[in-house]
């Protein structure tokens, strides 16, 4: 190599490992990214784990907030309250929806996916969700601490988008629409009606299966791009219909919604937050 071309090298290095650090894989972000912006007065960490689990370990920053205080009361498990409801949730714990907020959990990529979806859907500019979780951020030696983090109360203006959540109504006037693909998320057993804790066992009719699962490596990271365009396309999800996600309350659709509307880049992706709970307590709906 010429002298020249090795100073060139030397100095397009840099540059590349600079678009590299700040790199953005959809709406996730890595634990390098999180450590450089964790102190920013404008960033929210936000632990999705228990509250006996945080109390154990949290990142440093972290605030935390536990899918099931977000629930409507009531026979229908898992029902978000509404945004009103949670806006004054979120705002008491000092989350506004111009704060970029950083969601994890403890490494199944279940209560973060549920929050971004809960938080996206109520209209947050910057919501994305720790790729790998607190299990990669420890591995990566980065900063924990049992001390509980507050912030002053601050306030959340919820505008939510109706096109990102399904109601029954709107599911039972979509069931026999070509353009429309019902994914159930589940594992396998409980889409056929073999387990699950609900009396009518089953599925949604016309519902295809996809394990979430599908979407994440060994590791509890989301699969590339490409992975992902792979194995969705070949279940019959494609971009150019629209997609209702479920599962038995819609907490583990939430990561397949970040790999189709953050990393995809599906345009028409919609949870079904009453999910399997709430359409086979309707003795009127039928299951599979």
């Amino acid at each position: 190599m010429s002298k020249n071309r090795a100073i060139i090298s030397l100095l397009f290095v840099p540059f590349i490992l600079c678009l590299q650090s700040t790199f953005v894989y959809g709406d996730t972000i890595s634990v390098s990214e999180l450590a450089e912006i964790m102190d920013d007065k404008n960033v929210r960490i936000v632990s999705a784990r228990k509250s006996k689990d945080y109390g154990v370990v949290h990142l440093k920053n972290a605030i935390n907030v536990w899918h099931k205080d977000l629930y409507k009361a009531g026979d229908i498990k898992g029902l978000i309250k509404s945004p009103t409801e949670l806006a004054n949730i979120f705002g008491s714990k000092g989350i506004s929806e111009t704060n970029t907020i950083v969601v994890y959990d403890g490494g199944k990529n279940k209560l973060s996916g549920r929050l971004y979806w809960i938080f996206d859907y109520l209209g947050c500019d910057d919501v994305r969700i720790l790729n790998g979780q607190l299990k990669k951020w420890r591995k990566g030696r980065k900063p924990v601490t049992k001390e509980v983090k507050s912030f002053s109360s601050a306030t959340f203006n919820a505008s939510p988008d109706k096109n990102e959540i399904c109601t029954m109504k709107y599911l039972k006037t979509h069931l026999d629409d070509a353009n429309v693909v019902i994914v159930d998320v589940r594992d396998a057993e409980e889409y056929a009606g073999k387990k699950g804790e609900i009396e009518r066992k089953g599925h949604i009719p016309g519902a295809i299966h996809f394990e979430y699962k599908k979407v994440l490596t060994e590791k509890g990271i989301l699969k590339s791009k490409a992975e992902l365009k792979k194995i969705v396309e070949s279940a019959g999800i494609t971009s150019d219909k629209e997609v209702i996600l479920y599962c038995e309350t819609s907490v583990r659709a939430g990561i397949v919604y970040i790999a189709l509307k953050s990393i995809l880049e599906y345009s028409k992706v919609r949870i079904y937050d009453g999910a399997y709970y709430e359409w086979s307590a309707d003795v009127s709906n039928s299951v599979k």
